[in-house]
């Protein structure tokens, strides 16, 4: 793995340098530098609207006591389109504006999830044991919620251990 970053750190530059060369010989430097500037200016706009549009969905998940995980890779794959549109260079670009649509990035999402469950290193540890993702016996069966707590939006108890409050109530909220 650490060959293929030296390789990428020497690679993407020597393409960006020849896809310059090229674009200015078609098109002429003066629009391939309109062309940077203006890509850089696109990743700008792009990177606040969606990027305070996940904000706001984060916050949502986590009024609602839910864990925002999507949001948070959304995120990290927002930051890396945008620093992939703020780097001069036609094919960090299209890498940039490839993470802003939704669809691909939850392609990446899934096979990310993929790769890092078929991993030699994954493990996961539930109560103390070793189980193996997506495997383990399956256990049936019935509670009672002695806590007197009910979630009647769903018509049936609320989850163990789970007490919703009321909105904004979360101690991730920032008042104001």
């Amino acid at each position: 793995m650490p060959i293929l970053i030296l390789l990428a750190f020497l690679c993407i530059p020597i393409a960006e340098i020849a896809v310059f060369i090229k674009a200015g010989q078609i098109i002429g430097v003066g629009w391939t530098l309109a062309l940077v500037v203006l890509t850089a200016v696109l990743g700008t706009a792009l990177l606040r609207r969606q990027g305070l549009r996940t904000l706001t969905l984060a916050q949502e998940k986590l009024n609602r006591g839910e864990l925002p995980v999507g949001e948070l890779f959304d995120g990290l794959c927002l930051l890396a389109a945008g620093a992939l549109l703020l780097t001069p260079g036609f094919i960090t670009d299209i890498i940039g504006l490839a993470l802003f649509i939704p669809p691909v990035r939850k392609l990446l999402g899934t096979a990310m999830l993929k790769a890092f469950l078929r991993g030699r290193n994954t493990h996961v540890w539930v109560n103390g044991e070793e189980v193996t993702p997506g495997g383990g016996p399956i256990i049936d069966g019935d509670y009672t919620d002695v806590t007197g707590g009910k979630d009647d939006s769903h018509g049936g108890p609320g989850r163990i251990g789970h007490q919703p409050g009321p909105a904004g109530a979360s101690p991730w909220h920032r008042p104001g």
